[in-house]
């Protein structure tokens, strides 16, 4: 796919990994759709991508809520003339052990901490997944869905909830680059380690420490290599049904 002036979707494009995407692909001419539940953060996310060249424009949306995303990818078609990509990024993170026991059971992972994480990060992808695929086809033009998975998708201690949906969100690009490929859709996962965001930025330097020490990189990975990997996958057109990891070596 040559990404000028093709559309191209990113769920929680507002900040983090899904900012970055929209900057490096606007960079690349692609119109981008910044999908948040934060107006004042796609605002920034679409003046970044103003500035690197590209077109950009923000859509309020709780991937969660079916309507919503039927209502949204409707309005990105009218909007902007048509969908081409879809980056499902948007995520959240509910960690906790799922029994957490000493001299007995003292905690264990709730039911609402499980569901919040599942709706997000495995609900959410199956309904932009498939109204992406909707309008895909009615467009007559093919186009490319990435699922972003991470590497806790083979089980992460402390992370039921966001290993399950992680492993789930990678599976469903398998099955859609099955099902959608006679369509001339193709669909991908990539599977991040970890990578410096503003999320890892937050945490105390001793653990960053510890963690950076287990990659065989020896380093975190950038936002920026995140997004190159998806333009990558967008911009291959044989590439389908597989997950890159980019982890710099690192295996759970």
């Amino acid at each position: 796919m040559n990404l000028t002036n093709k559309v191209v979707a990113i769920t929680g494009g507002g900040q983090g990994l899904g900012r970055a995407m929209a900057v490096y692909l606007a960079k690349k001419g692609a119109k981008i759709a910044v999908i948040d539940i934060d107006q004042e953060h796609m605002e920034e996310t679409c003046r970044l991508a103003a500035e690197a060249g590209g077109e950009a424009a923000s859509f309020v949306c709780n991937v969660a809520e079916e309507t919503q995303v039927e209502e949204t990818f409707s309005a990105i078609v009218q909007q902007m003339g048509g969908l081409h990509g879809l980056v499902n990024n948007a995520g959240i993170l509910r960690d906790g052990l799922m029994v957490k026991a000493k001299d007995g059971v003292i905690s264990k992972m709730s039911l609402a901490h499980w569901q919040a994480v599942i709706d997000v990060n495995l609900t959410g992808v199956f309904l932009c997944g498939r109204e992406a695929a909707v309008h895909m086809i009615e467009g007559g033009e093919g186009g490319c869905i990435i699922n972003i998975s991470s590497i806790s998708r083979a089980g992460n201690m402390g992370q039921s909830n966001y290993s399950a949906a992680k492993a789930g969100g990678a599976s469903l690009a398998v099955v859609w680059a099955k099902e959608l490929a006679r369509y001339g859709i193709r669909a991908n996962a990539i599977a991040p380690g970890f990578i410096a965001t503003d999320m890892t930025a937050g945490m105390k330097p001793e653990a960053l420490e510890k963690m950076t020490a287990g990659i065989p990189a020896k380093r975190m990975g950038q936002p920026e290599e995140i997004a190159h990997t998806v333009a990558y996958l967008l911009e291959n057109d044989y590439v389908s049904g597989r997950v890159v990891e980019v982890d710099g070596g690192l295996r759970l």
